[in-house]
């Protein structure tokens, strides 16, 4: 199973994408802005899509991709996403004001994209990859995902904050790789908590939570683009400064748009 960075940015600027994955070659995680660096025969191979909540960061290319590719389309595009989800982006999104509704054209029998509600909890297989749905804490219904082809997991805690049942389920898991995002820096903490996202102190709390016999490398996504050298430099300095309990330091790296990970 192969994993590519589209983009782990949590905004946009010059190089910075959104948050987006493709795993393989047929299933995208989340639809930010990163989609619109592959190619037309490369969105064609998209059959599925999980998306871990509605913020247009991470839903953004969803209607110019599917735009783009249509008249290719020869059944419709899964589009998989907590029923809070689908309801937001079929209510501000596929609307007929601020895009057409692919749900139901061509025709409604024969649509561009299909919706499909899932779960926390709940394990979907997919073209021989089996995705867990992960409890995410955000201001919207989110989750994370946890992808495997039968090794070890690939997994995405999505935009979230303290998140104790994440953690509960991650250790007793066989992890090979966490991206976790860190929006904000320290000195935005307040604000972090506000709008639930985790700031490098937030960050080493919950790092705190991994059983401490687990050990697998841990990239940092969704950092602000303004304050991404400074985000960087406040993990650099607990990571190295603070170790987890006795013995215990992390494999903290930073994710990049173009990485790829082979599971």
């Amino acid at each position: 199973m192969k994993v590519r960075v589209l983009g782990c940015s949590g905004a946009i600027a010059k190089d910075c994408r959104t948050t987006s994955f493709l795993i393989d070659s047929d299933v995208l995680v989340d639809a930010g802005t990163g989609v619109g660096d592959l190619t037309l025969p490369e969105m064609r191979g998209i059959e599925h899509v999980l998306l871990t909540h509605s913020h247009l960061d991470h839903v953004a290319a969803l209607p110019l991709m599917i735009d783009a590719i249509a008249s290719q389309l020869t059944k419709p595009v899964r589009v998989y996403a907590l029923p809070g989800t689908i309801a937001a982006i079929k209510a501000h999104i596929f609307n007929n004001v601020i895009w057409p509704d692919f749900s139901r054209i061509p025709s409604p029998d024969k649509p561009f994209i299909s919706f499909h509600e899932i779960q926390v909890g709940e394990t979907l297989d997919i073209t021989g990859k089996r995705i867990e749905v992960l409890p995410a804490v955000h201001t919207v219904p989110a989750v994370g995902y946890a992808v495997t082809a039968g090794k070890g997991c690939w997994v995405f805690t999505g935009d979230t904050e303290r998140n104790p049942a994440f953690w509960r389920r991650i250790n007793s898991m066989n992890v090979a790789a966490l991206v976790i995002e860190t929006a904000f820096s320290n000195r935005e903490q307040d604000l972090a908590r506000r709008s639930l996202h985790l700031s490098p102190h937030a960050l080493a709390e919950e790092l705190d939570c991994i059983d401490k016999s687990k050990s697998f490398p841990i990239y940092i996504t969704h950092t602000k683009p303004a304050e991404t050298e400074l985000i960087m430099a406040e993990i650099q300095r607990f990571d190295q400064t603070q170790p987890f309990g006795p013995n215990v330091t992390h494999d903290i790296r930073w994710l990049r748009a173009g990485q790829e990970f082979d599971l």
